[in-house]
């Protein structure tokens, strides 16, 4: 099977997403205190994202691509985290700036690449990764304000 180059790119770049989200999880942790009912689901949902980089890499790796290491591009990431952490951030603060990172950075971007045109194998991964990550919004709404 040769290398479908847009399929592998593609597929790369939401894997870069994921990687995005796996950093910022681990920094929204690190702000946590381990007794904290949050710092529980912020763990549960790092370790969904890390599955999703390796359900990706493993397809990427499928069609012969090599698969990104690190989030690349999204250098984005460290003013989007400034966002919140260079202002008081309690509990809530990181809930909502979680909401709003899995719908930007997640669901919606996800959606975009996922319309560029896959093969059926691929989208089912990343419908799976959609359908995960619209389970996260889910669960950190219904965290906020309890």
């Amino acid at each position: 099977m040769h290398m479908d180059a847009h399929e592998v790119e593609t597929l790369n770049q939401l894997l870069e997403g994921q990687y995005m989200g796996i950093h910022t999880y681990e920094h929204y942790l690190k702000h946590l205190s381990e007794d904290s009912s949050l710092h529980e689901t912020m763990s549960h949902i790092h370790d969904d994202l890390e599955e999703h980089a390796s359900l990706l890499a493993t397809r990427i790796r499928d069609l012969d691509g090599v698969p990104v290491k690190n989030e690349g591009t999204f250098g984005t990431i460290q003013r989007w985290m400034s966002e919140v952490f260079d202002h008081p951030h309690g509990e809530q603060d990181i809930l909502k700036h979680a909401i709003k990172g899995e719908n930007i950075y997640g669901i919606r971007m996800s959606e975009k690449i996922a319309r560029h045109g896959l093969d059926e194998e691929s989208l089912a991964v990343v419908h799976r990764i959609i359908d995960e990550q619209r389970e996260h919004v889910d669960t950190l709404k219904s965290k906020l304000h309890h």
